[in-house]
């Protein structure tokens, strides 16, 4: 095994992270220091020493989580709530979240101490899809759809968005749906909500840039007031999980999003 990897897998850092300790000469394999990353040793019988401590490899972690509303993606914050506050219960030396979800939005977040595995979902490359579940003010036309579907601008000077996927399940006035929104938080709109339009449904896009759902469907003229991350690749939000929870990841499902699904 490269030794980046080993010290990568036992918390120590990320993969980027422990070339540079490694480098920097503070790594020793059989007490010998070792400043090539890509040095190939023995897990099951050199020593290695990080800072002049044994490292003990740890393995790889994988976790799902349903991330509640109003924390952020981060491992520490002087002011807000983070998702590492959740798991209290966890060595959570070298875990961090894949990705990121908005403060405001809910749902899917994997976590992980495999900097490969958040490579292969992130890297813009890779096209992985994500799937939104929404609640929005306004309405969506067949050419307001199309537009969203096939590449919409949501910031002069920034390209079009890729390809999309748009599922409507749901529209008429806020008045006649209020009750299915009595969870969501949009006490933000300032205007009389009762006459407005409304609209619940899915987006599936395939890239990260930052608030991208809610841009695209305000630059087709929907406010959203309620986002909730359903899906990555071909993994759903397992719905036993209560906002706030999480389980370890099951190897079929770390498979099949190493895989490409």
């Amino acid at each position: 095994m490269r030794l980046d990897k080993f010290l990568s897998e036992s918390s120590i850092g990320r993969r980027k992270e422990v070339r540079i300790f490694i480098k920097d000469g503070k790594v020793k394999v059989n007490s010998e220091i070792v400043i090539i990353p890509a040095y190939e040793i023995d897990e099951e019988n050199d020593r290695i020493e990080y800072l002049d401590e044994d490292v003990e490899h740890n393995g790889k972690m994988y976790y799902m989580f349903h991330k509640p509303f109003g924390c952020i993606t981060a491992r520490k914050d002087s002011k807000h709530q983070t998702v590492m506050d959740y798991f209290e219960c966890e060595d959570t030396k070298g875990l961090f979240p894949v990705g990121r979800l908005d403060k405001d939005t809910e749902g899917l977040l994997f976590l992980t101490n495999d900097g490969e595995f958040n490579h292969q979902l992130m890297y813009p490359d890779q096209h992985v899809k994500k799937t939104y579940y929404f609640w929005a003010f306004g309405t969506l036309d067949d050419e307001q759809i199309n537009k969203l579907e096939n590449g919409i601008v949501i910031r002069d000077g920034e390209p079009l968005t890729k390809p999309a996927k748009i599922e409507i399940l749901k529209t008429g006035l806020f008045r006649d749906l209020q009750h299915e929104l009595k969870d969501i938080h949009y006490e933000k709109i300032k205007i009389n909500p009762q006459e407005q339009s409304v609209l619940e449904g899915h987006i599936t896009i395939s890239e990260g840039r930052k608030h991208q759902v809610r841009r695209m469907l305000k630059a087709a003229g929907c406010y959203v007031v309620y986002l909730k991350r359903i899906s990555i690749g071909e993994i759903i939000l397992d719905e036993t999980l209560q906002k706030g929870q999480y389980r370890e990841m099951t190897r079929e499902e770390v498979t099949r999003l190493k895989n490409g699904g």
